[in-house]
């Protein structure tokens, strides 16, 4: 996911974009509206968020002059302006969604998630830090390079991440991936297999093996890897 982050709080921009990095995202900083403009003009972005008291052009008139201008880039605005008619105006100018200020981290990524899915219905795409699951396609991404799954590979992550973070059993992998039954060696290499493709070439482990439990698909953390997870 591409975001354009329109703040003048050089701080609180960098805070935001550190944040939705580690969740696997691409930000670009813009530090007023008129520059955040030309730049949402010049590139293409995901979702804009947009702060609503910025240097040289408010937060309405960069919306709705890219709404005028036909960019259809949906609008997160986080401001501390939460009045009704502040949020009347934002939608008025073209504004998907409205947060805000201050915003749990979590909660912001979580209305960015929903915003992008409402704006592509068709691809319904699950995101697990830098990993993309593209659920009607069938394909994945990590840091936007295509990776080449096997089907059985595809299926075994895909469940994984429909229960990101929890962990799956074992014994739940092999009974909806090989309904029909599966040895321990084939599980192992397709596991493997999987591993290679989705961490080896990226540094930052996701598909973790919990001892005595099964597998889980999240980011790799200091209290996962003291509790024992590889």
């Amino acid at each position: 996911m591409n975001i354009l982050i329109i703040e003048d709080d050089a701080e609180l921009a960098e805070a935001i974009g550190d944040f939705l990095t580690l969740q696997g995202a691409a930000c670009d900083y813009a530090w007023s509206g008129s520059a955040g403009l030309e730049l949402a003009r010049q590139q293409p972005f995901d979702i804009i968020i947009l702060d609503l008291m910025l240097p040289r052009m408010n937060g309405y008139s960069v919306c709705r002059t890219l709404r005028d201008q036909g960019y259809t880039t949906p609008v997160l605005m986080l401001t501390a302006c939460d009045a009704d008619s502040d949020q009347l105006e934002g939608f008025q100018a073209g504004v998907d969604d409205y947060v805000a200020k201050p915003c749990p981290m979590p909660l912001l990524w979580a209305r960015l998630q929903a915003i992008w899915r409402r704006a592509n219905p068709a691809s319904e795409c699950l995101q697990i830090a830098d990993l993309s699951l593209y659920l009607k396609e069938k394909r994945a991404s990590r840091q936007h390079e295509e990776l080449k799954l096997t089907p059985t590979g595809w299926k075994i992550l895909e469940l994984l991440a429909r229960h990101s973070p929890d962990i799956v059993a074992r014994r739940t992998i092999e009974q909806q991936v090989w309904p029909d039954g599966v040895d321990t060696r084939n599980f192992n290499v397709q596991l493997h297999l999987l591993r290679k493709t989705v961490d080896k070439p990226f540094g930052s482990p996701l598909i973790h093996t919990v001892t005595g439990k099964g597998l889980c698909l999240k980011p790799v953390d200091k209290q996962a890897v003291n509790e024992g997870t590889q």
